[in-house]
């Protein structure tokens, strides 16, 4: 089991720098209303917007595409721990943006649909 330890420290690394962007963006994690916002743009920003965010000069546009792209790490690296039994999760930071993932992803899924 020695070499799945590295999933939890991943996923460590991950919540620590979901924070810092959070910071930098001025998140409260507790904000339901304001995580479900930021889910909305993660899962509607192009990656061309994004990339274009990245390159700018703006420090709180590059932050946020950064976590967008931080969250897109932390479900692969949940997705492949638990692709061998190794459950990892993130801190709460990372729960309360995942929530709102999941339920942006849904209520964006059935918009699609109508």
């Amino acid at each position: 089991m020695s070499g799945f330890g590295h999933y939890e420290r991943d996923a460590e690394e991950l919540e620590r720098e979901i924070v810092k962007r959070g910071i930098v963006l001025g998140l409260d994690w507790q904000d339901e209303n304001q995580m479900r916002e930021l889910a909305r743009e993660a899962l509607t920003t192009s990656a061309q917007e994004s990339l274009a965010e990245l390159r700018g000069d703006d420090p709180q546009a590059r932050a946020r595409v950064e976590l967008f792209g931080l969250a897109a790490l932390m479900l692969e690296t949940m997705r492949q721990s638990a692709e061998i039994g190794v459950h990892t999760h993130g801190g709460p930071a990372w729960k309360a943006f995942g929530h709102a993932l999941i339920v942006e992803s849904q209520r964006l899924g059935g918009e699609a649909t109508h």
